[in-house]
């Protein structure tokens, strides 16, 4: 497979002209199939981005859907449909379920912009996913994990988050890497699982948080303040002595615990909620701040917003990114800004992708965005280049 493959699986001929002529232009190589069962029988690992029509005749795409995820397909998916958003929305959930890598979902007619841009921006990601090696075939084994993590193979990317009042830079998200002498850089998708899988995630977060303190305290060194956003997993809060040994690294480096952002997933407070409640408690208490990660996609987000101190409210990406072309996905993102300030929380979107999201979130309440927009993750010195560059941002004080 090459880094600009394209499968588009229609029943329409016109459709699938169009759909052709939009990809060949960005400079796709275009493969396309009439009925899902001939792309079934025909299907192979190098199809690349699929494009897919949930109604078709003989097998629909809710069937293609199944036998793509009985190939742990992960490439990634674009549904179509001329049904009402509702449907559309829904198979997007069931793929999603069934762990395909559904990048958005598009009613017809198809506006040719909004494809033309989805294109673009998916082929400059697979560029640069190919050019790191991070959709590389290897395997990846725990005592490797290990031992990149004591021998300190990986290395921290930071994602800027500005104000989308003032475009003061508010923090910045650590993002772990992992310097593969063999493979090269491989991101994180591809090693947390296995870190989960084999108890290394204490090591991992205790990585990470080492080395966001040292980079912390470099930057404050130098002036400048940005707030510190690090993600902690089940395991991480399954430990009653992590407040004590957060604050006393506080202590010992002369740093202000509201300098640290915790960001927890909603999964991750279902494992032990006692337990949870009972650390994430002591963490405010403590003075740090505390984020509800991928808000909107748990079962009980607002059972949770009551019983738990959160600080901020982080809208997940998948109702972000789609807010340009999908109003359902638009009034979660307008609710979820006034639910936070009503509970008087900061509210952080992430996955912003273009300028037009990023003007819409201001124009609707948002305080704070994080993305490709804004800026990829990258290397401190790259973040103090980006902040001297012409696109350059205030830091907040």
């Amino acid at each position: 497979m090459t880094n600009t493959d394209l499968t588009i699986v229609d029943d329409d001929p016109g459709m699938l002209a169009l759909l052709r002529d939009i990809a060949e232009d960005i400079g796709f190589s275009v493969r396309s199939y009439r009925d899902g069962l001939d792309f079934c029988e025909n299907f192979d690992s190098s199809m690349g981005i699929i494009v897919l029509d949930l109604m078709m005749p003989g097998i629909d795409g809710v069937e293609v859907m199944r036998f793509l995820a009985s190939k742990s397909y992960r490439q990634p998916l674009i549904l179509i449909s001329g049904y009402d958003v509702g449907v559309l929305h829904s198979a997007q959930t069931l793929a999603e379920e069934q762990n395909l890598n559904v990048i958005t979902s598009l009613t017809k007619p198809i506006e040719v912009a909004t494809l033309q841009r989805l294109l673009m921006q998916l082929r400059s990601r697979n560029h640069e996913l190919a050019k790191n090696n991070a959709t590389g075939d290897f395997q990846l084994h725990a005592a490797e994990l290990e031992e990149a993590i004591q021998q300190n193979h990986l290395l921290l990317h930071f994602q800027p988050q500005i104000s989308l009042q003032t475009g003061a830079l508010i923090g910045v998200e650590a993002l772990a890497r992992w310097q593969h002498p063999e493979y090269g850089l491989i991101y994180p998708d591809q090693f947390i699982g296995l870190a989960e899988a084999n108890d290394l995630m204490g090591e991992l977060t205790s990585w990470v948080i080492n080395q966001s303190v040292m980079q912390v305290k470099q930057w404050r060194a130098i002036g400048i303040s940005p707030r510190m956003s690090i993600n902690v997993s089940a395991q991480n809060i399954s430990s009653l002595e992590l407040p004590e040994q957060l604050s006393k690294t506080m202590e010992e480096n002369h740093l202000d615990a509201s300098s640290f952002m915790f960001e927890v997933t909603e999964s991750a407070l279902m494992s032990s909620l006692v337990t949870s409640l009972d650390i994430l408690t002591r963490l405010r208490i403590k003075g740090f701040e505390l984020s509800i990660d991928d808000f909107g996609t748990g079962y009980s987000s607002l059972s949770q917003l009551h019983r738990i101190p959160f600080t901020e409210l982080k809208i997940d990406k998948s109702f972000v990114m789609r807010l340009d072309q999908d109003e359902e996905a638009l009034a979660i993102v307008e609710t979820c800004i006034m639910l936070g300030q009503k509970l008087k929380m900061q509210v952080l979107a992430e996955g912003v992708e273009n300028e037009y999201i990023l003007d819409k979130l201001k124009g609707i309440g948002c305080d704070i965005a994080q993305g490709y927009a804004i800026a990829k993750p990258m290397p401190a010195e790259s973040l103090m280049n980006w902040l001297d560059s012409d696109k350059a941002y205030l830091i907040a004080n």
